[in-house]
């Protein structure tokens, strides 16, 4: 199991966090604010330079407005997790 920063199943979490960002048209200077953090915070987490703790996963998804547990359920019913 590889804990590596750029694992295959990270980037897949990224990717889903990133998508719904978008689809929202939020930026990331937008949800940082949310967050009460500087924009390079989500530019590093998107980027894969750093993970997100659950707490900043808990965070980042309020800031959304999704759900954590449907985001984490439908990557487990895809096999991404």
């Amino acid at each position: 199991m590889s804990k590596s920063l750029r694992s295959a199943r990270q980037r897949r979490l990224l990717q889903r966090l990133i998508a719904v960002r978008k689809t929202k048209g939020v930026t990331q200077t937008q949800v940082a604010d949310m967050l009460g953090r500087p924009q390079s915070f989500v530019a590093k987490y998107e980027g894969g330079e750093r993970r997100l703790d659950v707490i900043e996963f808990l965070d980042v998804t309020e800031a959304l407005d999704i759900d954590p547990c449907e985001l984490l359920a439908q990557m487990r019913r895809s096999r991404d997790l």
